[in-house]
Parts: structure tokens; C-alpha cells; sequence
């Protein structure tokens, strides 16, 4: 909306006065907000937008066309856009009732047009898009993506815009290895567990590690390493050789947070994995 004020002057006699000041607003024909339904983002995932449109005139707005730009930013001489729309995922709402879905062009960002809403109405457009390599996933890495709003009969565009964060935390996986693979009854075996931590945080103490595993056949007679350091029964792990139960005691484990740097040439996000490796070894 845009305030406006005026004021005429009155003349006579060599004398001029001056009105009072006049104000007024201009009513936007359109109202757009945007929001994301979370808040952060994973990669690899997905982010559900909404995009609520209001239309304030007393006659139909016609040839809407909302384009979000899926948060394209400048790198090096090109554009990357960390977002790339989920084909097939928009939904039209118009005063609340699903509409056919709207024309969608990916030519630039994504567009969805060719629809309208009527005087004193809304729409809602609901739509997904998927995390792409150029988000950063550090821990002040952000994605801001605008949405642009034309219409027939509307001379200045209408924008909203919606910021979402990268997600903190760990993002462990865990890899077993056996060896030797092949081993005669008697004989010593090593298993190796190796975490990954894709995350931006570092997995502490308090998150509690464990890992847990049933050895079958049972293992007798054995010694455990973390990260090259022997661990004591009680303290490390705890292990049953009448079951073969072993488990790490909670909070021993801990694992670095994954490192991030940006490819100068294709603008790509590599992640370097943090790491830490337990190995058991018995006799089988």
C-alpha cells in the first residue's frame, strides 16, 4: 500500500494560505505473503512453500502469474539456484477450493500462471522443491527464495519472500567390515564399525553414540580400539560371551562434524565426512 498526502494553497490580496493536508493510501490490488512449512533444510530434501495471494479490488483479477526464483544467487560468471522444483507438486486454491493445476514453466526458476482470482478473493499455491549441491549445508548457510506476483492490469509486481536455514546437528551412518572374510573356527576376527557424520555438528557426549551388535557367532577372548585407543569393559563397552550381545557404553563415542568447502568451478558443495572407527577383534 502507498500513502499519499496534498495540499492546495488559497490566494487573495497578496495573500496566500494554505489547507490543510489531505491524506490518503492507495490500496494494492494484490497481497502476497510467502512461507516455508519448515524452517531448515536437509541435503538431500525437500521444502513445502506456500505462496497466499489476496486480491483487494471489487472486479477479478485476471492472468496471475506467481514466479519464484528458487533462491538463484551469483557465483563466479553464472547463476546457481539451490532449489529445484518437485515436478508435479503444485496445488491451486482458490477461496479455499482446489483448482486444476496451474501452467508450470522451469525455464527460469519456476512459473505458475494462467489462473485467476476473483474480486475480494485468494489463492494459494502450495508447491515442493528439492535441496540441490549448491545449498550450503554449513550452519549459517541460508536459502532465501522470492516470489514475484504480476497480473493483468497490475503495473508494479508484488513480492514476498521466505528464508529457510540449514539444519543443525549430526547425521551419522555406520559401515560394519569383516576380516578376513573368510576364517577357519579358532581363528582371530576383526570387525570394523566406521561412523560418518555428514552434519554440521559435531555428535558430543551427550548425544549419546552407541552401537550395538549381536556377534554370531559369539566371539570370545576380545579387545577394542576406538579411533586407535584401547577401550576397558565397563567403562568403553560392555560384552556377554554366553550371547554374543556387545554394546559401546552411550557417550564414548564421539564424532566430528562433517567439513564443507564450495567447487570454484561448478559451484557444487563437497562434503567432507567426520569420522570415528571402533574395531573389535575376537576369536570366532
Amino acid at each position: 500500500m502507498a500513502i499519499f498526502t496534498n495540499q492546495a494553497t488559497l490566494s487573495y490580496q497578496n495573500i496566500t494560505v494554505g489547507s490543510n493536508i489531505a491524506t490518503g493510501e492507495i490500496l494494492e490490488a494484490l497481497n502476497a505473503t510467502k512461507t516455508a512449512v519448515t524452517e531448515t533444510y536437509t541435503i538431500p530434501g525437500d521444502v513445502t512453500f506456500a505462496v497466499s495471494i489476496l486480491g483487494n479490488g471489487a472486479t477479478a483479477v485476471t492472468g496471475v502469474s506467481v514466479s519464484d526464483d528458487l533462491g538463484a544467487y551469483p557465483f563466479v560468471t553464472g547463476t546457481l539456484t539451490p532449489l529445484a522444483y518437485r515436478d508435479g507438486s503444485v496445488k491451486l486454491f482458490i477461496n479455499g477450493v482446489l483448482q486444476a493445476p496451474p501452467a508450470v514453466d522451469t525455464t527460469a526458476g519456476v512459473t505458475f500462471s494462467g489462473f485467476t482470482i476473483p474480486a475480494g478473493g485468494n489463492a494459494l499455491l502450495l508447491y515442493e522443491a528439492t535441496v540441490t549441491e549448491f545449498a550450503s549445508p554449513e550452519e549459517d548457510g541460508t536459502i532465501t527464495n522470492t516470489a514475484t506476483v504480476t497480473a493483468n492490469g497490475i503495473t508494479t509486481p508484488v513480492t514476498a519472500s521466505a528464508t529457510i536455514s540449514a539444519a543443525e546437528g549430526p547425521n551419522l551412518t555406520i559401515n560394519k567390515a569383516i576380516s578376513p572374510a573368510v576364517v577357519t573356527e579358532g581363528s582371530r576376527v576383526t570387525y570394523t564399525f566406521t561412523i560418518q557424520n555428514l552434519g554440521n555438528s559435531a555428535a558430543t557426549v551427550t548425544d549419546n553414540v552407541q552401537i550395538t551388535d549381536l556377534f554370531d557367532p559369539i566371539l570370545t577372548d576380545i579387545t577394542v580400539m576406538l579411533n586407535g585407543v584401547l577401550l576397558t569393559e565397563g567403562t568403553g563397552f560392555n560384552y556377554n560371551e554366553q550371547t554374543g550381545l556387545f554394546t559401546t557404553v552411550p557417550g564414548v563415542i564421539t564424532v566430528p562434524a562433517a567439513s564443507f568447502s564450495q567447487n570454484p568451478q561448478n559451484g557444487g558443495f563437497v562434503t567432507t565426512p567426520g569420522t570415528a572407527v571402533l574395531v573389535v577383534t575376537g576369536t570366532i
